[in-house]
């Protein structure tokens, strides 16, 4: 089930099939703090979401239905519309272009994986597990 509810809708049907425990990521110093880190111990996948794109939320909502992966990734979640100073420092920080939705992996502290739109899947990420 999710952490926080994306889309204001409190249906337990919509929950029921999401297997993610996301982290908010609210604060450009989680990326130094917290992110590059972390990404030395477990990978890290930051998904940038626009919360008024319905191409963003039919990619998330797959993503989260297709997850499987529970405690061998720590997953964060970025709301552009209210973080867009964070989706740039990601941006520069790792090399990666600017997208929405977006998934990013962060391995080492480097991006070893970034894609966006439609080839967004969740299965893709089990090469960075171990």
């Amino acid at each position: 089930m999710s952490l926080f509810n994306i889309f204001g809708n409190d249906s337990s049907k919509d929950n029921a099939s999401s297997n993610m425990e996301w982290n908010k990521l609210e604060h450009i110093d989680q990326i130094a703090n917290m992110i590059i880190p972390q990404s030395w111990e477990i990978p890290i996948l930051i998904f940038k979401h626009s919360t008024r794109c319905s191409i963003s939320r039919f990619a998330l909502k797959q993503f989260e239905k297709e997850f499987d992966l529970q405690g061998k990734v720590k997953p964060y979640f970025l709301d552009l519309l209210e973080h867009r100073d964070i989706s740039n420092e990601i941006a520069h920080q790792f090399g990666v272009q600017h997208q929405s939705p977006q998934l990013i992996v962060i391995q080492n502290g480097v991006a070893v994986y970034d894609t966006s739109h439609d080839s967004i899947d969740a299965s893709a990420l089990k090469r960075f597990t171990i």
